[in-house]
């Protein structure tokens, strides 16, 4: 009987270790909508990694996910904190250099900080655009992102079958 609990005692452990691990840690995020297209495809299922981005911080070009309006977003880093951002003839510049965007995106229209009521991104927000910029609902219409509306980091993608690796 004794050998009995141990064992169930055994399989309940590692079934409540594997749900806070889904939960916690590494939790899958369908992608919603083509405001990340050609990046990302709607209905592609991701692995979001909730832990990894408290640990190591934010880069630029990081895809995260946000918790913004009630809705879970995907999105790309482009501003940090304590940077400028803008865009002139579809070029990326922080702190008035020229960025070099390493991934294929959608024409980005000239914009500045000054266009959302800002001058410099403070601490703890980041400004995140889509790669389909003609059709994303980014920091271009929403403002900068809080530090605690980001719920993670993304980058692999496990569905469909014939996708399934890492992201730019």
């Amino acid at each position: 009987m004794k050998k009995n609990i141990k064992s169930i005692l055994s399989y309940v452990i590692v079934i409540v270790i594997a749900l806070l691990i889904k939960r916690y840690v590494f939790t899958p995020i369908r992608v919603n909508g083509s405001s990340m297209y050609p990046t990302l495809n709607d209905g592609e299922i991701m692995i979001l990694n909730e832990i990894g981005y408290h640990l190591n911080g934010l880069d630029r070009f990081d895809i995260v996910v946000i918790y913004t309006d009630g809705e879970r977003i995907i999105k790309r880093v482009i501003g940090l904190p304590g940077e400028t951002v803008s865009y002139k003839d579809n070029k990326l510049f922080i702190n008035g250099e020229i960025v070099e965007e390493n991934f294929t995106h959608d024409i980005t229209h000239n914009f500045d900080l000054s266009e959302i009521n800002e001058t410099i991104i403070p601490e703890d927000y980041y400004f995140v655009v889509g790669d389909n910029r003609g059709n994303s609902k980014d920091s271009r219409i929403i403002g900068l992102i809080n530090k605690k509306d980001i719920r993670g980091k993304t980058r692999l993608v496990i569905f469909p079958f014939n996708k399934i690796g890492n992201v730019n």
